[in-house]
């Protein structure tokens, strides 16, 4: 029951914490919470559902194995209310899967022998009548039908007897009477029922008080919903009051297809195209994802950091277009296909041919290619879709055959017979970037593709190659090694270096191949490394790129052995048609039978591995399209040498550099069905004057736009007429990254010179990360010069990659792989396990990934929300190249949002619903020195984000609103104007009362009425720019506020709309303001130090300063009022200079300007407060020698990673801080005494 195995009985036990935890509480808020939560209740029911159906759907009969386990058991408990008495057939039709294992189960004879006979609800009979149900409480509304309907449109769970269940046909007849038997059995199952209910609610109980402890977090970020019906494209209700606290998914809801409907993202928005527009242009394509892709942190991370851009240059009234795009996936999208009919219908793209199988491909894109855009729109992506592009449609595809032809015409692409990364699995060439490089130490099994049994890699085989005509005292034998010994049926020859001495007497002599019989010879060629192996290697030239060479030089035939399939082709029997690693096996048995064999040692290598398939790449000499590199990359190198490209990091110079200037001709050829099919035929003259030409020849093959032109081409190149002409279109597909490097100017319609080209070309920017520099951009730029002429665009921004909290690469072997949307609306444990579950792992690999996930995501992921996610991202590319993401960080900036908001809720219930603006240009009078701070700092905060901004300094940018907003506007200026509105309230008619002196009252309160006005002023104006310095990054938070502020008439309906601030209309620096005000806040600073190591939580002492500088003294008297707040004191008394503090006081030292002195005599009790210190000073001092024991032990230096080290030394120097102010502390009140 609990599972056979230790990986049996770990996932029993994540089952059964599934099933007692999540599913049991949602059952039970579904079926019994309150009525204005049964709704949320049943939306979670249907989640568990849907997880237990993706597990359960592939026809498995049990949870865990093939035999019933307590996982099982668990969970059908769980869900035997909700089954029996809760979800009608409609609501059960999405889960066919669980309902049959929930009928397996409970047929079970140990079920039955407990509960007796379940019967569905509304379905195999009359459903199980509920034993003693209350009476049912009038629901509103809201909590009824619509409601518990899936939000999103799909499959609702519907409650018997409710607005959502439809009886076709009406009512169902009335039931037979029943015999006493039947109702004595009845009443015995109903007792049995209340009893096992009550078990589980015992249960339930435990699991929620365990759940408070462990899911607290998650739970306290759990808030409410945006619930006011809105159809799509309207805009979102915002007549309501603020909600009391920030919820991402209440703000997130509702706005974005209504920004999308208005045509905000247009460029056409509230201009005309035909009239140049001062402020520029800004142009940036997306880079294309593949239409099979789903929305990883490397494309959320783009979309921030490319969005931000987008909007801040939207906002500074620049023309602006982000135009989006998706690319076909030339192999990825032929690999779902083809597993997705074998599933399906069991057959193969060779058994429906080409035409069938493209069929095929085009109806899974229109089901599936628009998931990555809507998951896009979820990340609040500002593009352009009406000019959205397909790389296959037919405007590229146009532009597509246009770039081949004309670069055939150049000479630039050719055809030849050269080495490729070639999959057996795909049978077919694929390009650099899909390679996976796995280096190995020495001696390994790897797991291939159509294999049962390991492989073995990282092993040197030795054997000998008989040589011909040794003489008496000549060595009888060349031994030669190798890592790959099925290619020794295609060598050709054996290599030694000219300069070897052991082989100087080899020189024209031959070695014997002894399974094929052929003379092999021994050549002298430089680029054998003597010290390797034995110094002589043997030369394959079909099958090694360095061996393909040396053929050239030398040559030697290219002899084929390995053929698409991976099976040996053209080699003597056994070995013809042996698959490749079978070969290698039975060669080695071969040679041991014939004495050449010579041995195996260990041998560090790295093994090329298909990224798609998996399976062992094979190099091949084939016969392909290639684009001849030499004369582009020197032009693409030069435009950054000139500056006229500008790549960001300019770091990345040196690497475009050394691509360019080593660059190799670039392989274009697939063999695929789904792609661009090349636009190049095989010529066959029907002329006896012309020999028939063989593929291989390039003279025999012609490009063309059309077959027709084609013809002509052919006719006149052989000077026949096109009747005597026939030709044979290539059956091979160009490279995706082929279309993709034209994608700068193809969306825009070229070749045809369109309105969108002349406007849109060359482009702005191009954001992408720095793994692609050579992939795409390069080849982006070289055909974008070799087409166009122009540089596709003029400044590159390489952003970094995403690794986890830990630095490691995201995989989903260690579990470590984020979901972006896991980040945006939140996850259990439960949950991650579950989607690992459906990962095709291995068992072992499996139970790793589970452990991974448990140690980062021990409570799971907390819902932190789009614009959090966003902020993190932008914030996080300061770390260089790779961005170590950890989820705590993004749940700290969700708190970022929860500050901004209750930020703005508290100048908005400042500024009251009647409250108008001042007309724009009308100074406000009468500014304290707080409203002069905050003016000033807003200023700097504007100048600060728009250089940042300018120079893709991302986390500068957020660092500078992220301390606007906390530190500036929200933790010291909506403090300091508190009492000022506080006494500006109805509460308090009277206003300031007069001074010692009396004082006139009317000119006081007239005074306080001008403080007023300029306060409010002042909140709306930092409110206001701050939402607009924000936006870029957090669109959706910052529009939820900005449309509930007070605003002009002639406002922009959209805050993406709004001006972006900038420092001409922000000029209020004002460095005598910010002097004074920081010599305030250190002051305060100090006195709430002293108040937190004496535990002064309500108590708010007299505070005596002492200022050697009467100057500043004086500022200290001036700000008197602002002390009181930012220091949490009473009264604030300035000493003269010779004046000494009262007794009983604690000193801190606020600057060299000042020296604060907080009164405790009479505040603290000197015993309870000794007593309270030295609890704290044990507990310092215990932490202090943990983590200097930790620190001090051996290879601490080596093992943990630097940033640990780093926050381990702040640690440190935090703590010897606080136990020397609990010393001071104690010492003063032992004084006290």
């Amino acid at each position: 029951m609990r599972g056979r195995d230790p990986p049996e009985a770990a996932l029993v036990r994540q089952w059964v914490t599934f099933g007692e935890g999540e599913l049991s509480a949602a059952a039970a808020l579904a079926m019994g919470g309150p009525p204005q939560e049964r709704p949320r209740g049943l939306q979670e029911l249907r989640r568990g559902l849907g997880a237990l159906e993706a597990h359960l759907g592939r026809g498995r009969r049990f949870l865990v194995g093939d035999s019933v386990t307590l996982a099982d058991v668990t969970v059908t408990c769980a869900l035997l209310g909700p089954f029996t008495q809760l979800l009608d057939p409609p609501a059960r039709a999405p889960f066919p899967g669980v309902s049959r294992w929930f009928l397996t189960c409970a047929h079970l004879p140990q079920f039955r022998a407990e509960l007796g006979e379940v019967r569905l609800c509304g379905g195999e009979g009359h459903p199980q009548t509920p034993p003693q149900t209350p009476p049912e409480t009038p629901q509103s509304p809201q909590t009824h039908g619509s409601a518990v309907g899936h939000p999103q449109g799909g499959p609702e769970l519907g409650v018997p007897g409710g607005p959502d269940l439809g009886v076709p046909g009406g009512p169902e007849p009335p039931a037979p009477p029943k015999s006493a038997a039947q109702l004595k059995k009845e009443a015995k199952k109903r007792e049995k029922m209340e009893k096992f209910q009550q078990k589980q609610e015992k249960n339930r109980e435990l699991q929620a008080q365990v759940k408070v402890k462990a899911g607290r977090a998650r739970r306290e970020l759990r808030g409410l919903s945006y619930e006011t019906p809105t159809p799509p494209g309207c805009k979102k209700d915002v007549g309501g009051p603020l909600p009391e606290s920030y919820s991402p998914g209440y703000v997130e809801a509702a706005w974005y297809s209504w920004w999308e409907k208005e045509g905000f993202f247009r460029p056409e928005f509230g201009r005309s195209l035909e009239t140049p527009n001062p402020r520029g242009v800004f142009v940036m394509c997306l880079p294309p994802p593949n239409v099979t892709g789903t929305l990883h942190l490397g494309h959320a991370l783009t979309a921030a950091i490319q969005d931000t851009l987008t909007r801040w240059h939207r906002m500074r009234g620049l023309t602006t277009l982000w135009a989006p795009g998706c690319d076909h996936a030339g192999i990825a999208t032929q690999v779902v296909v083809e597993r997705r009919l074998q599933r399906s219908r069991g057959v193969t793209r060779h058994q429906l041919g080409r035409e069938a199988f493209l069929a095929e491909v085009w109806r899974w894109k229109e089901e599936k290619g628009d998931r990555i855009y809507q998951q896009l729109r979820r990340l609040g992506a500002s593009m352009d879709w009406d000019r959205a592009c397909f790389t296959m449609d037919p405007k590229m595809s146009r532009a597509v055959t246009e770039a081949f032809v004309r670069l055939h015409e150049k000479g630039l692409i050719y055809r030849s017979r050269r080495i490729v990364h070639w999959s057996c699995a795909l049978r077919s060439a694929i390009s650099d970037i899909e390679v996976e490089k796995k280096e190995l130490g020495g001696r390994t099994l790897l797991r291939v593709p159509g294999y049962e049994e390991p492989v073995e890699f990282g092993v040197l085989v030795s054997f000998a190659y008989p040589l011909e005509g040794a003489g008496p005292g000549e060595p009888p034998e060349v031994v030669v090694a190798t890592t790959r010994l099925e290619t020794m049926l295609g060598d050709e020859g054996v290599a030694v270096h000219p300069e070897d001495p052991r082989y100087q007497h080899l020189r024209g002599r031959y070695v014997l191949h002894p399974l094929t019989g052929r003379r092999l010879p021994v050549l002298h060629d430089p680029f054998v490394d003597p010290q390797f192996g034995t110094g002589a290697v043997k030369i394959t030239p079909a099958h090694d790129a360095a061996d393909f060479e040396v053929g050239r030089r030398h040559g030697l035939s290219v002899s084929e052995v390995i053929g698409e399939d991976g099976t040996m082709v053209n080699v003597p029997p056994p070995f013809q048609g042996m698959p490749r690693f079978q070969a290698r096996r039975t060669l080695m048995d071969t040679l041991k039978a014939l004495g050449l064999f010579r041995g195996v040692t260990e041998n560090p290598m790295v093994v090329p591995v298909c990224s798609r398939s998996k399976d062992i790449l094979e190099p091949r000499a084939v016969p392909q399209w290639f684009v001849r590199c030499g004369a582009l990359a020197e032009a693409a190198a030069g435009a950054v040498r000139s500056g006229e490209l500008r790549l960001h990091p300019p770091g990345h110079a040196r690497t475009w550099f050394t691509w360019m200037d080593n660059i190799r001709d670039w392989c274009i050829s697939r063999q695929l069905w789904w792609g661009h099919r090349i636009p190049a035929y095989f010529v066959t003259i029907s002329d006896p004057r012309v020999p028939p030409g063989e593929e291989e020849d390039e003279r025999f093959w012609v490009s063309g736009r059309t077959e027709d032109e084609a013809r002509s081409k052919a006719a006149a190149t052989f000077s026949v007429t096109p009747a005597a002409v026939s030709l044979r279109q290539d059956q091979d597909v160009l490279d995706t990254w082929f279309s993709s490097g034209l994608f700068p100017f193809s969306i825009f319609g070229w070749p045809e010179q369109t309105p969108d080209l002349e406007r849109f070309y060359p482009g702005s920017l191009l954001e992408t990360g720095h793994d692609i520099l050579f992939f795409w951009v390069a080849r982006m730029v070289m055909l974008g010069l070799a087409l166009t002429g122009q540089l596709p665009f003029r400044q590159v921004y390489l952003h970094a990659i995403v690794r986890d909290a830990h630095g490691r690469k995201m995989s989903k072997s260690l579990g470590n792989v984020i979901d972006p949307l896991d980040v945006i609306t939140g996850t259990s444990l439960q949950e991650l396990h579950l989607q690992l579950e459906n990962s095709n792992l291995e068992p072992a690999e499996l139970e790793r990934a589970r452990e991974g996930q448990k140690r980062d995501f021990p409570e799971g992921i907390p819902e932190c929300g789009t614009d959090a996610l966003r902020f993190a991202l932008c914030a996080y590319t300061a770390q260089g190249r790779d961005i170590n993401l950890d989820v705590g960080r993004v749940l700290g900036y969700r708190h970022f949002c929860n500050k901004v908001w209750n930020g703005a809720r508290f100048v908005l219930r400042a500024l009251g619903e009647g409250y108008r603006p001042p007309p724009d240009g009308q100074p406000v009078s009468r500014l304290s020195l707080a409203e002069r701070w905050v003016r000033s700092r807003l200023s700097r905060a504007v100048r600060s984000c728009g250089d940042a901004l300018g120079t893709f300094d991302f986390p500068a940018a957020t660092t500078a609103v992220h301390s606007f907003w906390v530190y500036e506007l929200c933790d010291v200026y909506l403090e300091c104007v508190k009492p000022i509105l506080a006494r500006g309230t109805p509460t308090h008619p009277e206003g300031v009362s007069g001074g010692p002196d009396g004082g006139d009252e009317e000119e006081e309160e007239e005074e306080e009425k001008g403080d007023l006005e300029a306060v409010r002023a002042t909140l709306l104006t930092c409110l206001e720019a701050g939402l607009r310095l924000l936006s870029p990054f957090m669109p959706f938070l910052t529009e939820e506020l900005w449309q509930r502020l007070p605003r002009a008439p002639q406002a922009p309906p959209s805050i993406c709309l709004a001006p972006y601030p900038e420092p001409p209309q922000f000029c209020w620096e004002d460095e005598e303001a910010e002097g004074s005000m920081e010599f305030l806040l250190s002051i305060g600073r100090a006195l709430r130090q002293l108040r937190g190591a004496h535990g002064l939580t309500r108590q708010r002492p007299p505070c005596f300063l002492q200022c050697p500088d009467p100057l500043w003294g004086s500022r200290a008297c001036r700000g008197a009022a602002l002390l009181r707040v930012l220091g949490g004191v009473g009264s604030v008394r300035i000493l003269g200079v010779s004046e000494e503090p009262p007794q009983g006081c604690a000193v801190a030292v606020a600057s060299e300007r000042c020296t604060a002195h907080l009164r405790l005599q009479g505040v603290v009790d000197p015993p309870s407060e000794l007593s309270r210190l030295g609890v704290r000073r044990r507990e310092i001092w215990g932490a202090l020698e943990r983590l200097r024991e930790r620190r001090g032990g051996p290879g601490y230096p080596q093992k943990v990673p630097p940033q640990v080290q780093e926050a381990d030394a702040a640690k440190l120097a935090q703590l010897e801080s606080e136990l020397q102010n609990v010393l001071e502390a104690e010492e003063l009140m032992k004084k006290m005494l």
